[in-house]
């Protein structure tokens, strides 16, 4: 098992190392940086305090010498913990990623504990009740959440509530709680506004296992082993949750690990930009617009890194689950 996580490890660092300098370059691509944008965008209006500012970063992070030696200071300084600074946002990268991590894992963790609380239970009351008319209703269900777009779904509701209600639904706090520091009310009026975009999120992720589920459970529900515990006169639903479901749920903990949370992380950056949360996904989408070489590529190497940390976690828990797996 230790081996078996140090090789892990290993490949990791190497898959880190390719992603951080394959999306240094891409972001590098289009011609100019942010810099030289806003040192344009100044000139033209005929200011220039900016410049020695300007100046001091790109003599800082090596902004005038070629491409692989500042990934390589780059890189450097990372591992040293030092991720450079936004430039769009004059602020340490580290400090940007920070502010909005836990918000965005809170988020993460609440919109998977959704998926699966959710999603496991229909799944096996369809495979278990094939073509009952409440299979058919769940089925129907969950097509149409895979078909529509979470960011979609948002609109629709942010749409109803401006237009009927008064509610504040934009962000994770309330105006009075935004700016102010953390305490127990704060983390009170955090609960309070969570569900709503974990709910947003959580649709597609839950129609999609629910397919996944009954599909697996319904195979599983025909094995040999399954048919030998019924003969051994086991009660059916001790057969169902015991026996198929502990083997049927194998490809949902992959699909946790590889595609459920670096998705949710993500794929929810639409939701967030339309809800206004203060989570990464927008932050990052805009680091990208503007350029913000390091807090993008900063955050794509924390995106890769979760989802290492997912691959791993998921084998391991498929080795504690299932006694057939063992790590080779």
């Amino acid at each position: 098992m230790l081996s078996y996580i140090i090789r892990r490890v290993g490949y990791s660092v190497v898959m880190l190392v390719l992603v951080s300098f394959v999306g240094f370059v891409i972001i590098e691509l289009p011609p100019g940086d942010f810099l030289t944008q806003l040192l344009t965008e100044l000139e033209g209006r005929g200011d220039r305090s900016a410049e020695d500012r300007v100046t001091e970063l790109r003599l800082r992070y090596g902004l005038d010498i070629p491409l692989l030696p500042r990934y390589v200071k780059w890189a450097t300084n990372f591992v040293r913990g030092d991720f450079g600074e936004s430039f769009a946002l004059e602020r340490p990268v580290r400090e940007v990623i920070a502010q909005r991590f836990w918000l965005t894992c809170a988020l993460a963790v609440a919109s998977i504990l959704l998926v699966w609380v959710v999603a496991i239970p229909i799944g096996v009351y369809s495979a278990t009740n094939q073509y009952s008319i409440g299979d058919q209703i769940f089925t129907t269900i969950s097509f149409i959440g895979l078909g529509v777009p979470g960011f979609l779904l948002a609109l629709l509701l942010l749409f109803y509530v401006v237009q009927f209600t008064d509610v504040d639904i934009l962000g994770l706090f309330s105006r009075e709680y935004r700016d102010a520091p953390w305490s127990f009310a704060k983390f009170v009026d955090l609960l309070k506004h969570l569900w709503l975009p974990a709910l947003i999120g959580s649709i597609t992720g839950t129609a999609g296992l629910i397919r996944i589920m009954r599909g697996n459970l319904l195979d599983t529900l025909g094995q040999p082993f399954v048919e030998s515990a019924r003969a051994r006169g086991l009660k059916s639903r001790t057969v169902t949750w015991k026996h198929a479901v502990r083997m049927a749920i194998n490809p949902l903990i992959v699909i946790l690990g590889s595609e459920a949370l670096p998705g949710i992380i993500v794929g929810n950056a639409l939701v967030a930009t339309v809800l206004n949360l203060p989570t990464i996904g927008p932050e990052f989408v805009r680091a990208l617009q503007r350029q913000d070489m390091y807090l993008a590529g900063t955050t794509l190497v924390f995106f890769t890194l979760i989802l290492l940390v997912g691959n791993l976690l998921a084998d391991l828990a498929l080795a504690w689950l299932d006694p057939r797996i063992r790590l080779e």
